[in-house]
């Protein structure tokens, strides 16, 4: 049997559940494959502690220029993370001639397009399931299940850690505070929390995302960010009141020339499916014009669903191997050559309805004030409450929106909060209909 040897980088969390699968399923994958895949070599610059893994003598190495530059390394796992010694030592590997597989997310958004033009020009595969939704074979989906339809739009919940804190206050009414501390307690948050909660993991996937689906060069720097830090449990107890919950999504749709792409907390009806994902869970509705409607749901992070997409793509690019037919799929869903471009929708340019809490001096006519700039501004009420006890004069006055410009809300916000009746700034939160389309 043809023996298809493998050197990983990093053998943390996920190199380590790697390595598990690797080893204790070797047989199993074996004979899935039609060869032996063989952990020749793992670097790491810790190589005494106990991983619970029994490696064969010499295969832990703190050298990790020597494992992407041995000539009888086939495929090179990049487990390291971070975006400066994880990227020079996958160039290196490319250069090598080595295919790759990584799960680093915030290296492919922030300088995929490099790296995967460096892969194009050496001819070898670059794989990268793990870094969108851990378990989840999106990436899959995009590139091979969904390869004849065109991508109208795809909807997610992208990080666990903010859907377990989401869950938390509004399952349990938990302060923001507490809910983090508990996911930080559980190991669904990290110390710094910042990437998470502030919606920045979630844009790195969906830059991602938005290249495969609509063959678009990565670009996450257009892409607009809102995390969730400033939800509170006020305004998740009158979403539900109006039959929604709140939910951190990233969230693109296809506009024709331009390309919708967002991260940001949004009201979803009760009836949406993707409101009923709760926990640590991740699960994304893609939209497409041949299939309609699908789902994938599941784990987006820990030790053994993130490896176990990597162990998948590790099969594939063995699969390659063994049939002589490396790059059979293009590293990003579509030829290199066509890959262009493509604008991301300012967020000013949306059109979408809007949960608004304002707080109000309650006084006659203050009602009327707010609602005559909002019209003056072409923003139509669908409802409106005053909701809540009078706190030092003010009381929370909560409306919904029919579908509105996001310039034309920032504006009439930007007007409101101007006024002597306002006690505080208004606190504004996007609604999503019918799984995000209009």
């Amino acid at each position: 049997m043809k023996e298809i040897n493998i050197g990983m980088l990093g053998c943390g969390t996920v190199g380590t559940g790697v390595a598990k699968i690797l080893i204790k399923n070797k047989d199993l994958i074996s004979s899935r494959v039609g060869a032996s895949l063989n952990l020749k070599s793992v670097a790491d610059i810790d190589i005494a502690s106990d991983r619970g893994l029994q490696f064969d003598k010499g295969v832990m190495t703190t050298d990790s220029d020597k494992v992407v530059t041995d000539p009888d390394i086939d495929i090179i796992l990049e487990m390291i993370g971070g975006e400066t010694i994880a990227k020079d030592l996958i160039l290196k590997a490319i250069e090598n001639g080595k295919h790759v597989v990584t799960a680093n997310k915030a290296l492919l958004a922030n300088q995929g397009n490099e790296i995967f033009k460096a892969a194009e020009i050496k001819g070898v595969d670059l794989a990268f399931e793990a870094s969108v939704g851990g378990c989840m074979p999106i990436i899959k989906s995009l590139r091979e299940s969904l390869v004849g339809n065109k991508i109208k739009s795809m909807i997610g919940i992208l990080n666990g850690t903010c859907n377990y804190i989401l869950s938390k206050i509004t399952d349990d009414g938990s302060t923001f505070k507490e809910a983090l501390a508990e996911a930080q307690a559980k190991g669904y948050a990290e110390a710094d929390s910042t990437l998470d909660v502030e919606g920045y993991d979630a844009a790195h996937k969906l830059a991602l995302l938005i290249s495969l689906a609509y063959g678009m060069e990565i670009d996450l720097s257009n892409i607009y960010v809102e995390g969730i830090s400033s939800i509170t449990p006020m305004d998740i107890e009158y979403a539900g009141q109006f039959g929604y919950r709140i939910k951190l999504l990233a969230i693109s749709k296809n506009r024709g020339d331009t390309v919708e792409a967002r991260v940001h907390p949004t009201m979803i009806p009760f009836d949406n499916i993707l409101s009923n994902v709760n926990g640590s869970l991740n699960a994304i509705n893609v939209s497409a014009d041949a299939v309609g409607d699908i789902l994938l749901y599941g784990r987006g992070a820990g030790m053994m669903p993130t490896a176990s997409s990597v162990v998948s793509d590790t099969v594939d690019i063995a699969r390659n191997i063994l049939s002589g037919s490396a790059r059979r799929i293009p590293l990003l869903s579509f030829q290199m050559e066509n890959i262009r471009k493509i604008p991301v929708m300012p967020v000013d340019e949306i059109f979408t309805h809007y949960y608004i809490r304002f707080s109000a001096l309650d006084k006659p006519g203050v009602l009327s004030r707010i609602s005559g700039i909002l019209g003056k501004n072409e923003i139509s009420i669908k409802s409106v409450q005053q909701k809540g006890r009078k706190t030092n004069g003010s009381v929370p006055l909560v409306m919904l929106t029919h579908r509105a410009k996001e310039a034309d809300v920032s504006k009439a916000l930007s007007e409101i909060n101007s006024l002597d009746v306002a006690s505080d700034r208004p606190v504004l939160i996007r609604i999503e209909d019918e799984n995000g389309q209009d």
